[in-house]
């Protein structure tokens, strides 16, 4: 049903999540980030409320396992979710309910953590993080991607994945990428792909331009001077 991957970028604080599902508009439910704070993901059953709640947690000084137990501990139908967090210092946890659909599992790296469930095969988080960890792309995002390109190409879900998703943020409040493919009939990941190489030519201006529009380039459209 769904299968993502979160991370924190070592090198920049910036915090990503890339996601994929058989259900439509998985980003707008499952990928919750927050700048300075951490990253999340929930997902099988999802409530999306989980989300916001496990950030809070984590803006409160509250580390990823404590906010993930935290969580779990208080939520009414919790055997339905499946959790994954990082936090501002890269600590890792997940959690994955006995009602979690499938063959799922979840596994944790420095700063990442792969999850999934309704899957094809247990090895398609673990392909996950291993791309992602040696991705030699020079963008996060680009390395988020590989990760969940390596999880399709090791044979994904049971059954046709038609969303995808991809949201980073970084230095200022806002997501500087936060890019859906909310239904496809053919290959949801590789148009996400394909949004991330039109998007990656204009990130930085698009940043310019909010913090500064007096500096910024221009927006290259008719009528612009």
């Amino acid at each position: 049903m769904t299968f993502s991957l979160i991370a924190r970028d070592a090198a920049t604080g910036a915090f990503g999540v890339v996601v994929t599902s058989s259900s439509p508009a998985v980003a707008a439910r499952c990928a919750h980030v927050r700048s300075g704070v951490g990253v999340a993901a929930s997902q099988n059953v999802t409530l999306p409320a989980l989300g916001p709640r496990l950030l809070g947690l984590l803006a409160e000084g509250v580390d990823a396992a404590r906010a993930v137990a935290a969580v779990t501990a208080s939520e009414e139908h919790i055997r339905y979710r499946q959790l994954a967090v990082v936090d501002a210092r890269g600590r890792t946890a997940a959690f994955s309910g006995e009602g979690t659909l499938g063959t799922h599992r979840t596994v944790e790296g420095d700063g990442v953590v792969a999850a999934g469930n309704l899957l094809s095969d247990p090895g398609v988080v673990d392909a996950m993080l291993a791309a992602y960890e040696r991705s030699a792309g020079a963008e996060f995002e680009e390395r988020l991607l590989a990760g969940l390109l390596a999880g399709r190409d090791a044979g994904g879900e049971e059954g046709p994945e038609h969303s995808a998703g991809l949201v980073v943020v970084d230095e200022v409040s806002w997501p500087v990428t936060d890019l859906r493919v909310d239904w496809s009939d053919d290959d949801p990941m590789g148009e996400l792909e394909r949004l991330w190489r039109r998007w990656s030519k204009e990130k930085r201006d698009y940043l310019s331009r909010a913090v500064n529009p007096a500096a910024a380039p221009s927006y290259g459209v008719p009528g612009d001077l």
